[in-house]
């Protein structure tokens, strides 16, 4: 098949056709794992997609979801990956929450689901003091809450937008982590992921918000599980966990690092909240496996060919990484379409859709790969290239 290249050329490439076959665990992991899993389209059912509610295919959208558990990962739901802010609205989250953790609780490996939590059924106009913001994360913490899911803090746009200080910050996260039923997971997402996230924590530089999220953690130590750091600098996340209060984890969120944070320095390591997990779930759940039996090699030979992939599909602009993961699930056949809510399908190009196919079946990724070369050349001659 001929495949563009960023060079503006075609050349061939053909598939190596060795796919790991996704399985059970045969060990538990000796690391907490949650992959974040998108949501999939209904294009059927969908109305005015830059404007409405979107249409859900809520049979595939669990059915990928029993897919990870089935390989022994936990899930993170209703988060980034799954469009928040970029698609999904609230209404249209919490009915996943309440879906996916009625789905784990009759799933016989009892999945681990932590649900993300956030300010987004109220607009900003609406949310211009600490106290309006807390009231937002309150009804949505008593949604998940009342499903059994673990609550997700996520980073909201609302306090950047009120030029919130560390004090407003502390208010916030201090009444939230207080009033939670059990241990939360925060999240820290850069502005990589969402510009409008600059200056999260309300620090003037990267010393003063480390300071701040440590004075936060250390003084409820007791009711945070850990926090979800995703700043794509591994010095910086190995520095920030080894000053983490015992007990306390570091979920590593980022897409370009994994492997080497996941695995440790021989003293610590991270656990993992990645989106990138979802899409890579044979390697990610087999390599895991390998390293709960002490077997780095094998763990290095299947996440080693992953990152590359990693690093294309979160490529800067890095908040549209959702089109390469939607674009795996439709090659692997976990779809029948590649739709995504709001047309996101569209904010990535053919070129780099070329090359995460080049990479998936490097790391042995694309599991079924006749239907995935069928797909791909099916995406080519939309954009007028005879494969």
């Amino acid at each position: 098949m001929l495949l563009p290249t960023y060079e503006g050329t075609l050349e061939e490439y053909r598939l190596t056709g060795d796919p790991l076959i996704p399985r059970a665990p045969r060990v538990p992991f000796n690391r907490t794992v949650f992959a974040a899993a998108h949501a999939i389209s209904d294009p059927l059912a969908e109305r005015d997609p830059w404007l409405g509610r979107p249409a859900i295919d809520w049979d595939a959208t669990l059915r990928f979801r029993h897919g990870l558990w089935d390989q022994g990962l936990g899930l993170a739901e209703a988060m980034d990956t799954a469009q928040r802010g970029m698609g999904v609205d609230w209404a249209t989250a919490k009915e996943l929450i309440v879906r996916t953790m009625a789905e784990a609780k009759a799933h016989p490996m009892r999945p681990r689901v932590a649900c993300g939590v956030g300010t987004d059924h109220k607009t900003l106009a609406e949310l211009t003091n600490p106290e309006a913001i807390i009231d937002a994360y309150r009804t949505q913490m008593a949604a998940v809450e009342a499903v059994g899911g673990q609550i997700i803090l996520m980073a909201t746009r609302a306090l950047p937008a009120i030029g919130a200080t560390p004090d407003d910050y502390a208010r916030v996260y201090d009444t939230l982590i207080g009033e939670a039923a059990q241990p939360v997971i925060l999240h820290w997402l850069g502005e990589m992921f969402d510009p409008s996230l600059a200056g999260y924590w309300g620090g003037v530089d990267l010393v003063a918000t480390n300071a701040i999220v440590l004075d936060l953690i250390t003084r409820h130590a007791a009711k945070v599980d850990g926090i979800k750091i995703s700043l794509l600098d591994q010095a910086h996340e190995e520095a920030f966990r080894a000053r983490l209060p015992k007990g306390v984890r570091l979920y590593t969120g980022d897409d370009f690092n994994y492997a080497a944070l996941i695995e440790g320095d021989g003293t610590r390591h991270s656990h993992a909240l990645l989106g990138i997990f979802a899409a890579i779930s044979p390697a990610a759940a087999q390599a895991l496996e390998a390293l709960a039996q002490d077997d780095r090699e094998t763990y290095h030979a299947l996440l080693a060919p992953t990152v590359p992939l990693s690093r294309e599909i979160f490529k800067a602009p890095t908040q549209f990484y959702k089109a390469g993961v939607a674009f795996l699930s439709w090659l692997n056949g976990t779809q029948p379409h590649f739709v995504m809510p709001g047309g996101l399908q569209s904010s990535r190009e053919i070129s780099h859709f070329a090359q995460v196919y080049r990479l998936a079946d490097r790391a042995r990724l694309l599991t079924r790969p006749d239907l995935a070369e069928t797909r791909m050349r099916c995406l080519l001659a939309l954009h007028g290239i005879d494969g």
